[in-house]
């Protein structure tokens, strides 16, 4: 499950120079002046929730669940237990308790996280028991396979982060600047990337046009009944501190989350090429049923959200908006082998490499899943584009995810799975989507359901890391004790 912003606007701003602004009486005052409850100021939700994704809990749900398990929720930043923004201008920070009602929500919700050489900034010399959030990204780029870097992210000078989400530009520009305004020159921007939600019939579909983030999981002591075939994991698999965290942490450090942030380009023109000239052929299928089915294969799901594992041949909308049935599979059929078919879903599609499901047993394994908020940055595909078959313009995914651990989580993802030819059985290929060897050519079989032991070579890396950081998300009490004295 994760929220969702209607018609969001989201811009990310990378920015050093913290120390002085976070480390005296006066910033301190900025974090906590606001700490009462927010008046209301929306008659419509800053949130919707896509037919294909869980309903959203309300509060007083959310509160049990939480209370259930002693969870904090007025404590923990809005952007963790669900998967998108949330918070309010400043460094003051909205709960998720009120982002979950529209008479609480603020006009332009906010989030800080921060990186590594931010902390030492702050004289915060703490081990935050994770090696990789302490070396940070760029010192992790060779093992992530990635490569062309935005020259900003190749810096060591980046102590934070934060993202912006409302539904206007002019929201956006006015929070940007009123907390440029606030800080003064104790804080410079180093980089902003500016996403949207894609227009509809798109919204909530990512540039190639597939439906996203259906697969979060349920957290318990949030989420009150997971859906069919929802991963339920404990809250430590997300927030640090918490049950299912099994790091050595500082105790101020409870209730943060380690913050995944990457730009991921899309060369949306050229992955409908590929499939143009590679349409899997089949009796009674078009050339365009084969290229759509190619896709759906490489991805995992149609288009419309419905797993190929249910749906094998041809798209099921109403499947894939059902969120009591889109995720209630396993890859498992009675009726062929777990280990050697790839009928229905290839063993490299970008789902199973990410979650594998059944692949590794039952019940699921759960130490491995991460909550994520990602939304498209960049124009929609141009007719000369697509009549050219070239990007001109970049466009992607902001990327971000949330864990308690990167190791275990996003970096476990990403190179033991996605980047490994022989995950999850010998010689399948990496993720066709997102696995990344430097710009090599990527071999991948099980595409072609008619010969699962066919080869298709990838030329083309159709989705292209621009580099990123990893950045630690801190609760609001650490904010406004820890972090601002």
């Amino acid at each position: 499950m994760r929220l969702t912003f209607n018609n969001v606007l989201p811009t990310v701003v990378l920015f050093s120079g913290i120390a002085s602004a976070f480390s005296g009486h006066d910033s301190a005052s900025a974090l906590q002046h606001k700490r009462t409850p927010l008046k209301p100021r929306r008659v419509q939700s800053l949130l919707i929730n896509p037919d294909a994704q869980p309903d959203l809990p309300t509060v007083q749900a959310a509160t049990a669940a939480a209370t259930a398990v002693g969870l904090n929720l007025d404590d923990i930043q809005g952007d963790l237990l669900r998967a998108k923004l949330a918070a309010d201008i400043l460094p003051l920070i909205t709960t998720t308790n009120q982002l979950l009602a529209v008479a609480t929500q603020p006009i332009t919700a906010l989030n800080i996280a921060f990186s590594q050489t931010g902390l030492t900034a702050l004289n915060v010399t703490d081990s935050l028991g994770d090696s990789f959030f302490s070396k940070g990204q760029l010192a992790d780029a060779k093992n992530l396979g990635t490569t062309n870097w935005v020259p900003e992210f190749t810096r060591t000078g980046i102590h934070g982060v934060i993202l912006f989400a409302s539904d206007s530009d002019d929201n956006i520009n006015n929070a940007v600047a009123s907390l440029e305004a606030a800080m003064g020159d104790s804080i410079t921007k180093v980089y902003s990337l500016s996403a949207a939600s894609r227009p509809a019939p798109n919204a909530g579909h990512e540039h190639f046009g597939f439906l996203d983030g259906i697969s979060n999981p349920a957290i318990i002591g949030f989420t009150g009944t997971p859906m069919p075939g929802q991963s339920n994991i404990s809250a430590g698999s997300i927030l640090v501190g918490e049950t299912g965290d099994s790091g050595s942490r500082p105790a101020w450090a409870k209730d943060g989350s380690f913050l995944v942030f990457r730009q991921l380009k899309q060369l949306v023109p050229e992955f409908n090429k590929f499939l143009t000239d590679n349409p899997i052929v089949m009796n009674g299928l078009t050339p365009q049923q084969g290229s759509d089915l190619l896709g759906a294969r490489m991805v995992g799901r149609w288009k419309s959200g419905a797993p190929v594992d249910l749906a094998p041949i041809f798209d099921d909308p109403v499947l894939g908006a059902d969120p009591t049935r889109n995720n209630d599979f396993t890859f498992q059929h009675p009726d062929a082998v777990l280990s050697t078919n790839q009928t229905r879903c290839p063993f490299s599609a970008h789902i199973r490499k990410t979650r594998p499901r059944a692949d590794l047993g039952t019940p699921e394994e759960t130490t491995h899943h991460i909550m994520r908020a990602g939304i498209p940055y960049g124009p929609e595909v141009s007719g000369a584009e697509a009549s050219s078959n070239t990007t001109s313009t970049e466009r992607g995914l902001a990327f971000v995810s949330y864990q308690s651990n990167i190791g275990n989580g996003f970096r476990f993802l990403q190179q033991t799975w996605a980047d490994n030819a022989n995950f999850v059985h010998s010689g399948v290929g990496v993720d066709p989507i997102i696995g990344a060897l430097a710009g090599a050519q990527r071999v991948v079989t099980g595409l072609d359901p008619t010969n699962s032991t066919k080869k298709t070579t990838l030329t083309t890396d159709f989705v292209v890391s621009r580099g990123g950081e990893y950045f630690f998300s801190p609760s609001l009490s650490a904010i406004a004790s820890k972090l601002s004295v």
